[in-house]
This record gives structure tokens, sequence and C-alpha cells, in this order.
């Protein structure tokens, strides 16, 4: 263990480190930025738009869609087009055949969010952006883009699913596969 640290720190004590989180422990939270951050939040309408089979993967496929925005199938076809090459170089990789698709019209420009299941317990993601309103113009995102607070809870909870009904299921393989495919993640804000 690090010089310096005791472990008997009393209850009283860690509550202070809070306290002073501008100080000597030199983290900076930027306040305003958090604060602004949590005055703008709000949650987004988040639908499963179906099952499919996309790329050779039994594939959920998600919208979610920023105030003013929506996902229709018809305007998303190119992104799930290149989805679906995305889940065919998955499966060419290793995926083991499931995964979920995750179209989202944000407030500052398209998303589309790749996720498949490989061996080993790992899984793959690719990002895809692209300005708002123009699915077509998507490309992959810069290195480095991670999920957005939305996409993250679509993928925490296709983690949650993945786990429950498919890994420590009980019962035929088919039987867990449709219990998956049918426990699918929404948020239905009355705002939205």
């Amino acid at each position: 263990m690090p010089e310096g640290i005791d472990h008997q720190v009393s209850h009283e004590r860690r509550l202070g480190v809070f306290a002073e989180l501008d100080g000597r422990h030199g983290a900076r939270p930027d306040r305003v930025a958090l604060l602004e951050l949590a005055a703008a939040y709000h949650e987004r309408r988040t639908t499963l738009l179906g099952l499919d089979d996309l790329g050779g993967q039994l594939t959920k496929v998600y919208a979610i869609e920023a105030p003013g925005r929506t996902v229709t199938l018809d305007t998303w076809e190119h992104a799930l087009h290149l989805a679906t090459d995305q889940l065919c170089q998955d499966l060419d990789m290793g995926s083991i055949g499931l995964g979920c698709v995750i179209l989202h019209a944000g407030g500052d420009g398209d998303y589309v969010l790749v996720h498949s299941w490989v061996e080993g317990y790992m899984s793959r993601l690719a990002i895809l952006t692209g300005p708002a309103r123009t699915p077509t113009s998507l490309r992959p995102a810069a290195v480095g883009l991670a999920p957005c607070v939305w996409e993250a809870a679509v993928l925490a909870h296709e983690r949650d699913a993945y786990v429950r009904h498919v890994l420590a299921g009980h019962g035929p393989l088919d039987q867990r596969l449709r219990a998956w495919s049918s426990d699918a993640f929404a948020v239905s804000p009355s705002d939205n």
C-alpha cells in the first residue's frame, strides 16, 4: 500500500476529503460545467424498434430520440446498412451472434452504436457519428469517443440482460434467447 495512507481513516475524515476537493488534493471538478449539465439534463425517449438478423447476428435495434428528433427505419436505412456491415465484420472477428444497434438522433448530431458479444465474455463496440438529420453522412467516430449517458443506459441494460438470460439463465438455449430478445430497455418521458 502507498505510504501515508491510513487504512483506519474515520468516516468523518473521509467526508472531510470531499470538503477539501479544491484544496490540497488537487482534484477540482468543474462545478460550473457540472451544474450546467445537470440543469440541461433530460430523459430521452428510448424504444426497441425490433429484433432482426443483421450481418448474421441476432440484433436488437434501439432508437434514442432527443427532444424534437425522431428515428424512423426509413430515414435511418443507410445507418442500418452500415451497422450490418460492422456486424458482419464482428462475426468474422469472433462474435458469438448476439448484439444490439443504437440509432441515436441526438441534439448535436446523429450517432450509431454497434455492439456485439464476442468470445471470452468480451464485447466489441463501434461508434459512427454524423451531422444531425443526415444519417447518410455517418462516419467512424474519432478514436476515444465513448457512449453518452443515454447510450450507456441501453448498453448497461443489454449487458445485464445478456448475463441474466443467456449466461446465467436456465433451460434450453432457445428459451434463454427468447427471454433475452424480449428483455428491452425503454424510456418514455412525458415531455419528449
